[in-house]
Parts: structure tokens; C-alpha cells; sequence
């Protein structure tokens, strides 16, 4: 799979990747600590969306948020693409608990990437664990089991399955974190993305393990944004343009002014560029949806529509400002910022509790920003795509 890393690191490659280092330090200070939670949740769930359009499932916000309920469709197609969503925000949520947990672990890891695998296909139906090869004959597979026969993937042949393991241990020596310095860490973030599909370990679900492999690597180093940016919303609003990138990385060398290694060096580079730039874009579109001024307003401004109609008192809007603004509120404060007595704020407060636009992790404790899906799309516009919100 030489060359790992793209020949020609400095000029466009290097500012993509400072920049990229530059916005996601920026975002992630945009918010105080409580909203911040509340927004990486939300996101959680709008990483699962994107990841499932990427491969061609659409499941609408609404479906997911049900099922983080375990409220599920009674139509088998739509249950499906519900536990297909639920299994990649539970995985995603103890991933990034295994990461906080254990400083030292490669995420490069074959035990890392099977770990993936397996918690995700646990989660799914029997039925969900089993593909379908070009005769049309079904092949089962057991989580986290690396492939055990030859494959063809569109126009790509990876590797022999007998040479996976020591693919994986080459990726996993190439691209470990620790063992990688400055802006070479932003870049390999892009390469092993490509790499990790183009070796295919798995029958089936190599997407989805590539794309939460490159979250976790992403927040291994730093450019997560505490959560606040998702790389499956860059790859699905280009997603022809990511698949083509992909395809051009597979290519063999291309002659000796191609670098040196069995895979093109132009193709890799290219595929990087794209990566980078959008995540660059993805970064920036979040920078601007969470400025706290204007994201202020757009919370108000939902607010005050309820007001009209008289589904909410006027004072939840000075209580969801403060929430906002400040990450978490004492729920005995309510009665002075809502300039009512304690038995009238106590009444807005559940309220507002009880439509989820307030959450609390305990029955008396704090309470902070909720974002339920019927107030997303007025506090976060474009967020989902056009007409899903």
C-alpha cells in the first residue's frame, strides 16, 4: 500500500492541513461547556444520518430521534434503517469513551478496528450479518471477523484476504499518532482513510468502520473540535466527488514520475486534498451555524414564534437565553431570570423539561440546553439536508 503518505507534503497539503488545525481550534472554544455537550449530542445523531446516506440509506432525523427512544417503525425497511442508526450513535458514544478512557490505545490497532466492527454488528439483526456476493450467493460473516475470501468492490481488487493481517499490522506501524509529528498527523488522518478502505478488511461494513476509525482519529489528535464537526457530513455533501477521489487513490503507479511505491502517488495526494478541503469546509460551516450571537437570536427568535401561538410563556425565552449562554443554569435560579415567583418559574422550568428544549442529567440537578428535532431545524439551519429537518 506504499507509498502511506502523499510524496509532496508542503505547499497546498501543508496550509490545508494548518488550516484545518487552525478552525477546529477555533470551534472548539465557541461554546460554554454545557451547550457545547448538548450540540455534540445532536450531532451524534446527525453523524449516523450521514454516515447511512453514504451508503445510500436515508433515515429521516425523525426515525433516529424515535429511536433513541425505542420507539421503532412497525415497516421492516424503516425499523431496519433505525437499528442501522442506533448502532453507529452507541458505537460512536462508547468509542469516544474508550478514547477518553485510554490515552495510549492505536486507533490503528487490528484489535481497534475489529473492536468497531463487532460493537456495531452485535448491535444488528441476524439477518444484517450476511452478504450477498456478484452470483447472487450469501456469504455470512461474525463481528468484528476480518474477511475470509476474496472480494471485488466495483472497479477495486483489494489485497488476498490471507495478506489482510499483515496489511493491517503495516497500517497500523504507518499510521499510529504517536509515532507521526506535526502537520504529517492532519495528512495521514486523509491517507489512512483511503487506505483503510482499499484494504477492506471486512466482508461487509467497511465503510462505516472506516468513517468512525477516522473519527476517533481525528479526536486522537486533536481536530475533532470537542465533537462539534463530523466528517460523514463532508464526505455525504460531496459524496460523488468522495467516491471518485477513492477510485483515483486505488491506482496503480502510474510511471516513474508517479512516486515510488505499488499505489500512485498522485492519486493519494489528490484524494488528501479533497479530504482536507472538506473538512476545511465542514469546520467553517459549523463556525458560522454556532457563533454564539447569531445562534442566540435563532433560539429567540424559535422561542418567541411559540410565544405567539401560546405554547410557551414569554419568560422561557430569558431562561433558554441564560442556558444557552451560560452551558448549564441551577434550577433555583429560574425564578430570577424568569422575574416570576418560585411556583410559577418551577412550572415554566418542567414545561420546557418536559419538550426536551431543557435537559438534565438528574431529577434536581442543572439544567441545560435541549435540542429536540422540532426546534433543530429553526436553531440549526442546513444542518440535515434540504427538506429532512
Amino acid at each position: 500500500m506504499e507509498p502511506r503518505l502523499p510524496s509532496d507534503r508542503e505547499g497546498a497539503l501543508a496550509e490545508l492541513a494548518l488550516g484545518t488545525a487552525r478552525e477546529s481550534s477555533a470551534l472548539s472554544s465557541m461554546l460554554p461547556t454545557g451547550t457545547r455537550v448538548s450540540v455534540a449530542a445532536l450531532l451524534q445523531q446527525m453523524n449516523s444520518f450521514y454516515s447511512n446516506l453514504i451508503e445510500g440509506h436515508q433515515t429521516h432525523p425523525r426515525d433516529i430521534e424515535r429511536a433513541l427512544k425505542g420507539d421503532y417503525s412497525t415497516e421492516p425497511a424503516k425499523r431496519a434503517l433505525q437499528f442501522e442508526s442506533l448502532a453507529h450513535i452507541q458505537v460512536q458514544q462508547l468509542m469516544e469513551q474508550k478514547l477518553a478512557s485510554d490515552t495510549g490505545l492505536n486507533v490503528c490497532s487490528t484489535d481497534f478496528l475489529r473492536w468497531l466492527h463487532s460493537e456495531f454488528y452485535e448491535r444488528m439483526p441476524e439477518e444484517f450479518r450476511a452478504v450477498r456476493d456478484r452470483s447472487g450467493r450469501p456469504h455470512k460473516f461474525h463481528p468484528g471477523e476480518l474477511r475470509k475470501r476474496d472480494v471485488v468492490v466495483g472497479q477495486h481488487v483489494p489485497p488476498a484476504y490471507r495478506a489482510v493481517p499483515e496489511f493491517l499490522q503495516r497500517f497500523a506501524e504507518s499510521y499510529d499518532p504517536r509515532s507521526l509529528k506535526g502537520l504529517d498527523r492532519i495528512i495521514a488522518a486523509a491517507a489512512s482513510h483511503h487506505r483503510l478502505a482499499w484494504i477492506h478488511p471486512f466482508v461487509d461494513g467497511n465503510g462505516r468502520v472506516t468513517r468512525l476509525f477516522t473519527h476517533a482519529y481525528l479526536t486522537r489528535i486533536g481536530l475533532d473540535a470537542h465533537g462539534l464537526w463530523t466528517m460523514s457530513r463532508a464526505l455525504s455533501r460531496r459524496r460523488e466527488s468522495y467516491l471518485a477521489a477513492l477510485a483515483g487513490a486505488d491506482q496503480l503507479r502510474a510511471g516513474d514520475l508517479d512516486g515510488r511505491g505499488n499505489l500512485s502517488d498522485r492519486g493519494l495526494r489528490a484524494f488528501c486534498k479533497f479530504f482536507l478541503e472538506a473538512a476545511l469546509d465542514q469546520i467553517q460551516f459549523m463556525g458560522d451555524l454556532l457563533n454564539l450571537k447569531d445562534l442566540q437570536h435563532r433560539v429567540a427568535g424559535y422561542i418567541e414564534r411559540r410565544v405567539s401561538v401560546k405554547q410557551l410563556p414569554p419568560e422561557a425565552v430569558h431562561i433558554l437565553t441564560e442556558v444557552l449562554l451560560r452551558g448549564e443554569l441551577p434550577r433555583g435560579e429560574t425564578s430570577r431570570i424568569a422575574g416570576k415567583p418560585e411556583r410559577s418559574a418551577r412550572r415554566i422550568l418542567a414545561q420546557l423539561l418536559r419538550e426536551g428544549l431543557l435537559i438534565s442529567d438528574t431529577p434536581k440537578g442543572p439544567v441545560r440546553l435541549g435540542l429536540p428535532l422540532k426546534a433543530v431545524g429553526y436553531y440549526f439551519p442546513r444542518l440535515y439536508l434540504e427538506g429532512v429537518d
